[in-house]
């Protein structure tokens, strides 16, 4: 905590001696303080989605292994992102396929779509790969306009996929005739991963090069694919998920998340209260916490929960930042400019925490501050709709003058 705080002490003496040097080498600026009195700008809005609990690190997620995600999540996922994927069958019968030939390879059939999102754009194409090859993996292609393997039927692009990581995964064979065109050159050439990488982060650098983070980015979509909606059936699911799970604690948290989508607030706050009291540091219990109280505008009680948040992870961006946004309503403007700033120390690009600063200098009639904070925002952000319209109305109030 305390190297932190050094570390937001540092960056804020050097960006005082940014605004310094800019002040010293600006153009004097002269504000139409009669338009000033008139001007509202607008806030921007709260940062962070509602966070379900998982328990496994990244490193650590299999690529065997029982589905965690149903086959109508995953539907709805796809759906949400691409309501009309190029495939040659429907949704749900692409997300069938991939659950019966997972299921019979032993490969996590929710995890290996998410691999298929990753690597067509959500069935989007625009590389090499075109939807007529049921290609859902790459398999074959190595850039320049070199397609790879052509497939069928969707099944076969299916069942070649899984197959391809079978093939990373396990020395056991396929249990049906494989279809696969890379499967034996894998088994003869390069032995060093053949049946070697077990999970996901081991695909690193070796599905995809660089690929860095390819097995992250995988286990992202992963975790946004089980985000539950405000239907019934998923309050039906976390219902059962709190009677029968033994980790009291996420199934508390999942169906707050439910709660909160069906816009029942006070069930979704009893929820991850319920949560903290089994585990009390439970970060993603305490950001929907405060989400749902800020919802339920029980400001104070927000502010106590990220005050919590912020002892945890120091590191927690988007509390720093909603915290701040949550002074600045309550008219605490150095507590909320001193947020933001922290913020700013952690992700240094954030044209909204540049625009609050504005805001709160300019509501203590800081007019030179909250000018050169809001420039900062539109530096940083040409399509960021709230920026441009705060930047638009404050530049009609003011006059440059050369020295």
């Amino acid at each position: 905590m305390k190297k932190f705080f050094s570390l937001v002490l540092i960056v804020t003496l050097i960006l005082s001696l940014t605004a310094c040097a800019d002040a010293a080498n600006k153009s004097k600026v002269k504000f139409k303080k009669s338009q000033l009195k008139k001007l509202e700008l607008v806030e921007a809005p709260k940062h962070g989605l509602p966070m379900i609990v998982l328990r496994e690190d990244y490193s650590d997620v299999p690529i065997f292994g029982e589905p965690v995600a149903t086959q109508g999540q995953m539907v709805n996922y796809i759906k949400k992102r691409n309501p009309n994927p190029k495939i040659n069958c429907t949704v749900e019968q692409l997300v069938n396929l991939y659950y019966v030939e997972g299921d019979r390879e032993g490969i996590r059939p929710d995890i290996t779509i998410c691999q298929a999102i990753k690597e067509t754009g959500i069935w989007g194409y625009g590389g090499d790969v075109i939807p007529e090859q049921n290609n859902y993996c790459g398999l074959g292609t190595t850039g320049g306009g070199v397609k790879g393997a052509f497939f069928d039927t969707p099944q076969l692009g299916v069942r070649a996929h899984v197959q391809h990581l079978l093939a990373y995964t396990s020395k056991r064979p396929p249990r049906v005739e494989i279809v696969d065109p890379r499967y034996e050159l894998i088994q003869k050439f390069r032995p060093q991963i053949f049946g070697k990488l077990t999970k996901w982060t081991e695909l690193n650098g070796v599905w995809a090069v660089p690929g860095h983070h390819y097995g992250e980015d995988i286990l992202n979509l992963w975790i946004q694919a089980q985000m539950p909606d405000g239907s019934d059936a998923s309050l039906e699911a976390a219902d059962l998920k709190v009677l029968l799970e033994d980790d009291k604690a996420a199934a508390r948290v999942y169906r707050g998340i439910v709660n909160m989508e069906r816009e029942n607030f006070y069930d979704a706050e009893d929820d991850f209260k319920a949560a903290l009291e089994v585990e009390s540091e439970l970060k993603e219990a305490l950001f929907n916490l405060a989400l749902t109280q800020e919802s339920l505008l029980h400001l104070d009680d927000a502010i106590k929960t990220y005050d919590k948040l912020l002892t945890v992870d120091d590191r927690f961006v988007d509390g720093w930042y909603n915290r701040g946004r949550l002074k600045l309503i309550k008219n605490d403007y150095a507590g909320a400019i001193a947020d933001f700033k922290s913020s700013l120390a952690i992700e240094t690009i954030n044209p909204d925490a540049y625009n609050d600063i504005a805001i709160a200098y300019f509501k203590q009639k800081k007019y030179e501050d909250a000018w050169l904070n809001i420039q900062k925002a539109a530096a940083q952000s040409t399509t960021n709709p709230v920026v441009k319209e705060n930047y638009e109305k404050f530049a009609a109030c003011v006059k440059v003058k050369k020295k």
